[in-house]
């Protein structure tokens, strides 16, 4: 017997913010019974709605300095943590910009650095897709350049720091320290093998 197949039937708006919406979703799950969920967005609607799931809403840069062979690693001040989390310099893709313009962009603004060469590009990734369906692309980037903060806005306090790969063992092993899930991933891998290719 075929399980029946779940489908979403609506969203409503309950909040609209700068940078993020905040929609309750009815759902069903191949039963009569309607559910209903809350979910977070930064477009005008749900991606559950809008059936676009190719375009990602962010880039994430995971960028292999050049000369030093030392990883590209953002301190950042986080309102919803409280504090600093460790993870890689990132940003929202704005209207027009390719994926590649945008990740050039955004590690020149939030470190100085310059990307020479971009090595690969994920797939549309999520976030947590229990709360969000905010999505992104990995950047893999070779880069030059002398790290400054000298980009960031206002609202951005950042540190940047250029780790060896064990140097970003010690961090991953710090269990004081917040970090972001995918760096923590990618740093460790880093600091279990190096940059490979």
């Amino acid at each position: 017997m075929q399980k029946p197949k779940p489908g979403i039937i609506a969203a409503e708006p309950l909040a609209d913010g700068r940078w993020l919406r905040l929609f309750r979703v009815d759902y069903h799950l191949g039963e009569p019974v309607r559910r209903s969920w809350t979910l977070a967005s930064r477009g005008e609607r749900p991606r559950c709605i809008t059936g676009r799931y190719e375009d990602p809403d962010a880039v994430i840069i995971v960028a292999q300095h050049q000369p030093t062979s030392k990883i590209v690693v953002t301190r950042e001040f986080r309102v919803a943590l409280a504090g600093y989390e460790y993870g890689f310099p990132a940003g929202l893709i704005e209207s027009g910009e390719s994926i590649e313009s945008a990740a050039r962009r955004e590690l020149r603004e939030e470190t100085g650095l310059e990307v020479t060469r971009i090595l690969r590009t994920s797939p549309c990734l999520y976030s947590s897709a229990g709360i969000t369906d905010e999505s992104m692309a990995m950047v893999y980037v070779e880069c030059a350049g002398e790290p400054s903060a000298d980009g960031n806005d206002a609202s951005e306090l950042i540190e940047v720091l250029l780790l060896s790969a064990e140097e970003a063992g010690r961090l991953c092993n710090d269990p004081t320290l917040k970090f972001d899930a995918r760096a923590w991933l990618v740093l460790s891998g880093f600091a279990a093998a190096g940059f490979n290719r």
